[in-house]
């Protein structure tokens, strides 16, 4: 579900942190070499598999026995065998650099879908030239030259397909909502009006428009009108952790020390910053110019993607949690029948809960209330025992027989493995808050938003007692930034331990 017209409210609404100047909110700058590497092992693994497949099936071999034979030096006579794991090497090597050279490492949006098949099918065959050449000049008549053809064929159709397939799979993500990227430009004159409308027409960029940034003295166009200018420059960065913006483009002229400011806060901050190319004024002699859409722009910044540490998150989030349906069906169906005698109502409960960059989605719970529990919080909220904005009380009157037993073992998020399979949710992460604890954060709050919420997470494990909201966010911030799949491990295991000893409650 993408971002309601309740998150355009909350922006409004949460309160202001003092300015802290270089703690970036917890951001480190990084490059978009991590994003880059993720993508080249990708390759070098296809053209690994590709090169085994050719093998085995020129030689009625199995993988397996391929790669061991072609480890130990024994595929061929002689020396046969090194020269074809020099000659895949160099293959490797010429193919990834001539990939970096056309640009097929950076991200998707920047490039149209032909543009980029036409691209990968030259680098394979340009890179092929090279293999076929080496061949001839080493005169390795022991390996069979319809392997050689065959590697070619196969990484040129798998890398290929490859970049078609997550191409698709990204755009039907843009579409969602999903993996999209927010924007601010700076500027409110032609340029940027005429950039807004750009990003906004083209599919592919994945680009959400947030709002203009005033600059004094700048020419003003309709946007002023429209209630498209969210702030001044001045504000440029509280209204893009407010929205949590991720590129910044610039398009209004302005002084270079300006433009150098801007520049230095985008890389504490972590988000990308780009200006169009008569604006830099020698503040990138070496960036190349790179077009969104037809729109020519200089990056001065580029913020680190951790690409392949969320790929595999994901991984284990799908697999962790089918697994976790699979395995607790009896369980599941056990518990909808006992709701289900308890008491009047559904079986499950979806709350509108605040995700990742502030989008709104339904977080499925097993119902442990009286169905009119929301009408009576009101009621009884001089009973909360928990500090700020979080609500909690431990003998709820709202709450059913079968519902204090579910609680107390934790076993009312089991349906939240589903908003893990949808992508809403993560297995582990910080925990989805409501609308209402939303409204009251303060910008240092909004950190926590900066990740999928989780099922469990390090406060459920580790402060889960404590009524502090400081803590409750100090330990989330702390997850964040310290992200590992260990961390995760060890989260699932002391939750595990939190739901045996019957402390969820």
């Amino acid at each position: 579900m993408a971002t309601s017209d309740f998150w355009q409210k909350v922006s409004t609404t949460v309160l202001p942190s003092p300015d802290r100047s270089g703690e970036g909110l917890g951001y480190v700058p990084r490059s978009i070499q991590g994003q880059t590497k993720f993508w080249i092992c990708l390759d070098l693994l296809t053209i690994l598999a590709a090169a085994l497949f050719a093998i085995a099936h020129e030689m009625h071999l199995s993988p397996l026995i391929a790669l061991k034979r072609l480890m130990a030096g024994t595929l061929f006579q002689a020396h046969s065998t090194g020269i074809l794991l020099a000659i895949l090497c160099g293959f490797s090597i010429a193919l990834v650099v001539i990939s970096k050279r056309f640009r097929l490492y950076t991200p998707v949006r920047l490039t149209s879908f032909m543009h980029e098949q036409h691209l990968s099918v030259r680098a394979c065959f340009t890179a092929g030239l090279l293999l076929t050449g080496a061949l001839y000049l080493l005169h390795a008549d022991d390996i069979p030259r319809r392997i050689v053809l065959i590697t070619l064929g196969l990484v040129t159709i798998t890398l290929s397909l490859r970049r078609f397939f997550y191409r698709i799979l990204l755009y039907n993500r843009f579409d969602r909502g999903v993996d999209t990227r927010n924007i601010l430009i700076v500027g409110t004159g032609p340029e940027a009006h005429a950039l807004r409308h750009h990003i906004e027409s083209i599919r592919h960029l994945g680009y959400v428009f947030k709002g203009f940034i005033a600059i004094s003295g700048s020419p003003v166009s309709m946007a002023s009108s429209t209630g498209d200018v969210v702030g001044a420059l001045d504000s440029l960065f509280q209204h893009a952790r407010l929205r949590f913006v991720d590129e910044i483009f610039f398009t209004a002229p302005c002084e270079r020390g300006v433009v150098q400011d801007v520049l230095d806060q985008a890389r504490i901050h972590g988000i990308d910053l780009r200006v169009v190319p008569h604006l830099y004024d020698g503040l990138a002699w070496n960036a190349p110019i790179e077009y969104i859409g037809q729109f020519p722009t200089i990056p001065l910044h580029c913020g680190y993607v951790p690409q392949f540490g969320n790929f595999l998150k994901r991984t284990v989030d799908i697999f962790f949690s089918s697994l976790a349906l699979v395995l607790l069906s009896p369980l599941l169906l056990l518990i909808a029948a006992a709701i289900k005698l308890d008491s009047r109502g559904p079986v499950l409960y979806a709350s509108e809960r605040i995700g990742k960059k502030g989008r709104v989605f339904h977080c499925f719970k097993f119902r442990t209330m009286v169905r009119d529990a929301e009408k009576r919080r009101a009621a009884i909220m001089h009973m909360n025992e928990r500090d700020g904005v979080l609500f909690k009380i431990t003998n709820d009157p709202r709450i059913t027989r079968i519902g204090r037993v579910l609680r107390k073992y934790s076993l009312d998020e089991l349906p939240q493995f589903l908003n893990v399979l949808l992508g809403d949710m993560s297995v582990v992460g910080p925990r989805p808050p409501i609308a209402s604890e939303v409204r009251e954060y303060k910008l240092s709050h909004l950190r926590r938003l900066d990740v999928k919420p989780g099922i469990p997470g390090l406060w459920q494990v580790q402060g889960r007692q404590d009524p502090s909201f400081d803590s409750y966010v100090s330990l989330d911030v702390t997850y964040i930034e310290n992200w590992s799949i260990w961390l995760d491990f060890k989260i699932i295991v002391r939750t595990i331990g939190v739901v045996l000893a019957g402390t969820g409650s």
